[in-house]
This record gives C-alpha cells, sequence and structure tokens, in this order.
C-alpha cells in the first residue's frame, strides 16, 4: 500500500515535467519561468516536511496519510484547469505542500510495522514506487495527452490518488504494540535539530536530492534542448533511468543485510558502506557531456537513477535507525526539508544559467556533491550508536 501510493503521488508530480516543453508553447513561458514554476513545487514541500510529519505523529499514519493524500489529488486535478504559468505555478504549490507527506509518512508506516534488520528492505521496496511513478509517468501522460489533450493526463492521476487514499483509509491499521505507546516527545523539532545524528544524514540528504530533482523536473527538457528529442522520444526512453531507479531501490535495500550477514557488519556500518557505493556510482551521470549521443546519456542517467536510490533508501533507513517511532515523521520530515533546500537552489541555478553553461557541468556537480555527502556522513556517524527502543536515547 505504501508502495503504490508513493508511484502515484510521483505519477502525479512529473507529469509535469513530461508536458513542459508543450506547455511552453501553449502557455508561452520559458526555462526561467519553468524553474519557477519547479520552484514553487518544491518551496513548498520543503517547508512542509516538517510540518507534515509533525501532523502524521499527531493524527496517525492512517488517518494522517488519508488526509494528505486527498489534498494532493485535488491539487493535482487543478492543474488542468490553469490558463498561464502563474496559476501553474500555484496549482504546483499546494501539491508540493501536500505530497510533502509522502516520504516521511511511508517512513512511520515502515517503522511501525518492521524490525530494524528488515526496514532497510522495506524501504526499498517503498521506495521504488518514487522511480516507478516517475517511470510510469512519460508513456502514461504523452498517451493520454495524444488521445485526450494534455489536460486528461493531470486529472487521471490525481482521480488515481483519490482511490488510494480511501483504500489506504479503509485498510491501514497500526500494530496494537505502537498504539499502546503513549510516549510524548517535548519539543521534538528543537530537539532532532541539536542531534549530530540528525545532521550526519541531512547534509548527505541535502548534497544528494539535487540529482533526483534535476532527473525528476528536467531530463525531458535537457533532451528536447540539448539531444534535440521529439515528445515521442521522450516517451520511449526517458523512463528508463526511473527503471533503473527502481532496481536501485530494491538491490540497495538489501545490500545492509548482506553486508551485516556476510561481512559481520553492524547496523550502521553496513548502512555506511551501501552509501559509499551508491556515492561513487553517482560518477557515471556526471560524465553525460561525454556521451557521444543521446543513447549514450541515457545510460550513463540509468546508472545515475540506481545510484542514487541506493543513497536515498540508505539516509531514508537511517532515520529510522536513528529516532524513536514517536518522533520518526517529523524527523524524517527534516530531513527532507534539507534535502529539497539542496534540489530547490540547485534547480534555480539550472533556470538561471543553463542557456550559458549548457547541462554538462550542472550534471558534474551531482557527482562531486554525493561524494563529499558520503564523506560528511561517515565522519558524522562515528561513535553514534541505533536508537535504542528499549533504553531511550541515542547520541
Amino acid at each position: 500500500m505504501i508502495a503504490a501510493g508513493t508511484t502515484i503521488n510521483y505519477l502525479s508530480r512529473n507529469c509535469l515535467a513530461v508536458l513542459s516543453p508543450q506547455l511552453e508553447g501553449v502557455m508561452h513561458f520559458g526555462a526561467k519561468e519553468y524553474s519557477y514554476i519547479v520552484g514553487a513545487f518544491q518551496i513548498a514541500y520543503t517547508i512542509m516536511q516538517p510540518v507534515c510529519g509533525w501532523a502524521l505523529d499527531r493524527l496517525g499514519a492512517r488517518a494522517g496519510f488519508a488526509l494528505f493524500a486527498v489534498i494532493w489529488s485535488v491539487a493535482g486535478m487543478a492543474h488542468a484547469l490553469v490558463g498561464g504559468w502563474r496559476g501553474l505555478a500555484a496549482a504546483r504549490g499546494v501539491l508540493g505542500a501536500s505530497e510533502a507527506s509522502a516520504i516521511p509518512g511511508g517512513m512511520k508506516g515502515i517503522s511501525e510495522w518492521f524490525a530494524p534488520e528488515d526496514r532497510s528492505q522495506a524501504v526499498g521496496w517503498f521506495n521504488a514506487g518514487t522511480s516507478l511513478g516517475a517511470m510510469l509517468a512519460p508513456p502514461m501522460t504523452v498517451a493520454l495527452t495524444l488521445a485526450y489533450g494534455w489536460r486528461s493526463a493531470f486529472f487521471v492521476s490525481g482521480a488515481l490518488g483519490l482511490v488510494w487514499a480511501l483504500m489506504w483509509f479503509a485498510l491501514y491499521r497500526t500494530p496494537r504494540s505502537v498504539s499502546a505507546r503513549k510516549t510524548v516527545v517535548a519539543g521534538p523539532g528543537v530537539r532532532i535539530l541539536l542531534t549530530r545524528r540528525y545532521w550526519a544524514i541531512a547534509i548527505p540528504r541535502f548534497l544528494a536530492e539535487p540529482a533526483w530533482q534535476t532527473f525528476n523536473f528536467w531530463i525531458p527538457l535537457y533532451l528536447v534542448t540539448e539531444r534535440h528529442w521529439e515528445l515521442k522520444q521522450i516517451a520511449l526512453f526517458a523512463w528508463l533511468p526511473f527503471l533503473a531507479a527502481d532496481l536501485g531501490g530494491i538491490v540497495g535495500g538489501y545490500l545492509s543485510p548482506i553486508f551485516m550477514k556476510r561481512l559481520k557488519l553492524n547496523l550502521l556500518a553496513a548502512r555506511q558502506v551501501a552509501m559509499v557505493i551508491g556515492a561513487a556510482m553517482m560518477i557515471a551521470p556526471g560524465c553525460v557531456a561525454l556521451a557521444g549521443d543521446a543513447y549514450g546519456a541515457i545510460a550513463l542517467l540509468c546508472v545515475g537513477g540506481f545510484a542514487h536510490q541506493v543513497i536515498s533508501i540508505t539516509i531514508n533507513t537511517l532515520s529510522a535507525d536513528l529516532f524513536s517511532s514517536q518522533e520518526l515523521a517529523t524527523a524524517n520530515g527534516f530531513v527532507g526539508a534539507a534535502g529539497w533546500t539542496g534540489g530547490l537552489l540547485f534547480s534555480l541555478l539550472i533556470g538561471q544559467i543553463q542557456h550559458l553553461t549548457g547541462y554538462g557541468p550542472l550534471f558534474a556537480c551531482l557527482s562531486v556533491f554525493d561524494l563529499i555527502g558520503a564523506v560528511v556522513l561517515l565522519t558524522l556517524l562515528r561513535g553514534v550508536t541505533p536508537y535504542d527502543h528499549g533504553a531511550g536515547e541515542t547520541q
């Protein structure tokens, strides 16, 4: 259920990226205005992740997740009703504010139902929904656009979200062992931000998120601008990096348990090795400018999609390793806000300078960011132990 909800969430948000070349002509805006539209989503998403996390911790995963899903579905459908880029930016803002609940909500559900040694595998399957939705968006959006016009893509993705919200509320239940806990963490936001364990994962997330935002919002424009592809070619091939990302999310979830079993590493050491592997593989998308043709560029982006999801599930799982279930959604929301701040700043940078530098140097930056993030994570997690649900606080 969590994976299905995440898939629909990312399907909804990625419709715009697929349609952006067409909407630029229909609504008469360029790359700069498009960066503002993307920025509206990112600003709202960034600000609201801790807020959504706090609400989910208070309302519970069942009611809170369903409520936010209804809001993001209606906001997605509203995209079809706007007539200009400003209206599109407003709709994106509401969409971002409500879709900010997806990762904190998913992580809360997983922390309630899975033991620590199994969480990375569960997060891998749940995280696969992010790339599966992005993968399905190009063919579905193009097919609906060609058959019924571009507005239909927004209506259909929004309707799917409403169906999921109803199913989630009807089917999800919090385990009795979790429901029985009455612990209320005083001042959780401030306390979380003052811990080293928060910054150990927040800084790498800040450095990693620009890659995923670039993949989600800019690949179609990159293929049109620098590789001179048309909409049908994008529909045929632009989903491949997200298929690779699906595989990376699933495989990445199994890396830590394998390292624990085969290499006899402890929980956090196994997570760190997985992070280093993902960061090293991110060198590939940094070399996109060196690809001889668009197909070579797509291949390198596929490696990047795989690598990024290994990093993503590792960081998300670490939030469950380092924080209690009563504060997890809030903590994960703060980590997500840090990540989306990085993604927002990088997207705005692309909008301002891509016409001067091209996309090559910008893709190269993504490799450097993740390598730095791996070093930061290894440094700040030194001496930190997993959260002990029986004994209380960790470092």
